[in-house]
């Protein structure tokens, strides 16, 4: 503690103490006189504490009252919206799976298809006393990049 603020707290406590003294030796009414005033004045407080406390709460309260409608309604707007959301994503996700079980079964058809078909060309040039048709081999070859050029 710096020596200014030690100095201001030790003069603080002497002033107070002269003023409680110059008090009692002035006081113009005894001892349980003051103590009653003392008394009425602090529940007077309280009183009107207790007052404000009350006006407070019923302020706030009616203030509540007033947004509340409107807090329900945008939250009930939300959830319908959000409900809805969900129904969509629901019908996407159905339409999305019929759309693929259908597309798959097209694939399995078009692959049966192709392979009857070239089984029923290889029955056929058996049958014309043809020799099978030779294996092809097919061979990816990939581009050259400058990489492998180096």
């Amino acid at each position: 503690m710096s020596s200014k603020a030690l100095h201001f707290a030790i003069g603080s406590i002497i002033g107070a103490g002269a003023g409680l003294i110059a008090g009692m030796m002035l006081a113009p009414r005894s001892g349980a006189e003051s103590r009653a005033m003392a008394a009425d004045a602090m529940n007077d407080a309280w009183d009107s504490a207790v007052d404000s406390y009350e006006r407070g709460t019923r302020v706030v309260n009616d203030k509540i009252g007033e947004v509340r409608p409107n807090v329900d309604a945008t939250t009930d707007e939300l959830r319908a919206k959000v409900d809805l959301a969900r129904e969509r994503m629901d019908q996407l996700r159905d339409s999305l799976s019929d759309a693929v079980a259908t597309t798959s079964a097209q694939v399995q058809d078009t692959v049966t298809s192709v392979t009857d078909k070239v089984a029923s060309m290889t029955d056929e040039a058996v049958s014309a006393n043809q020799s099978e048709a030779q294996a092809v081999h097919v061979e990816v070859v990939e581009p050259e990049t400058k990489a492998d050029e180096q």
